[in-house]
């Protein structure tokens, strides 16, 4: 590792940035400085704008993936070499499409789960969706955060937090624990001292949802989704949403009301 990789990582990990986009990060000024075939410190503002019209123009990017690569550059130039220059008006962000996601029903997520043949998938799957927890979150997981006394979830991240633990999911994680035994992890990989990888999650899903027959997409993360939009139907409150989430912005959180139909559909027209 370069030592200005190096001190890019260890600005990253004093502020506190998730392990995921770490890597991201790091991969997207590394694909910077091959573009231009030099150290990225060496170049100047021009050189500097010209990257994102390479990527939206040359490279067909989506502005998502435009966005995540100039977030990095800008903590980069920033955060890393301490430019005297302002990133934001020399990089400034793409507009994203505001796109809503596709929302399973609770009956397309209940056949969709039992579509899952194999104990561990259908196990950490089910969580996914009943504590609306990101797969970055669910993989960690150890069988000391399942509290069954208060019956709670313990979810370290960023910022840890609780969440509910229903009864048919405590049910569903016993029948796995007593046939698996799980040790330092919930949800061990291959390697009992690792944790399962979230490709393997993901490759379970993506077989599960085949025999669903749904043609709805079915993600990890379209269950955490499925999760807050059927809390939000059923009147939870934003804000608790919000803070079982685990979102800093309220605003973030707010996006689901974009989404669930009766919300809408409950307000009476003008006309």
């Amino acid at each position: 590792m370069t030592p200005l990789r190096q001190r890019m990582s260890e600005d990253m990990q004093m502020r506190n940035f998730s392990l995921n986009t770490q890597l991201s990060y790091l991969r997207q000024v590394s694909l910077f400085a091959r573009y231009f075939g030099k150290s990225p410190d060496l170049l100047g503002r021009e050189d500097i704008r010209t990257y994102p019209v390479y990527l939206a123009n040359e490279k067909k990017l989506a502005p998502t993936s435009i966005h995540i690569a100039v977030s990095a550059l800008r903590f980069f130039f920033n955060g890393t070499l301490e430019r005297d220059w302002v990133p934001a008006e020399v990089l400034p962000l793409p507009n994203k499409p505001q796109k809503l996601p596709v929302i399973l029903s609770p009956d397309e997520v209940r056949h969709f789960l039992g579509c899952v043949a194999d104990l561990k998938h259908h196990a950490i799957l089910t969580t996914c969706y009943a504590a609306g927890l990101r797969i970055s979150e669910a993989v960690q997981l150890k069988p000391t955060d399942i509290d069954s006394q208060r019956m709670v979830v313990r979810v370290e991240g960023q910022k840890d937090r609780y969440v509910m633990l229903s009864p048919k999911l405590l049910e569903i994680l016993r029948a796995y624990w007593k046939m698996r035994r799980p040790k330092e992890w919930l949800f061990p990989g291959d390697g009992i001292d690792h944790q399962i990888s979230r490709d393997a999650v993901g490759q379970a899903c993506a077989k599960a949802q085949i025999l669903s027959g749904l043609s709805k997409p079915v993600t990890p993360y379209s269950l955490r989704h499925a999760f807050a939009v059927h809390l939000l139907k059923a009147g939870a409150d934003v804000r608790t949403i919000q803070l079982l989430l685990g979102h800093r912005s309220l605003a973030t959180t707010a996006h689901y009301l974009r989404i669930a139909t009766n919300k809408v559909c409950a307000t009476a027209s003008p006309f």
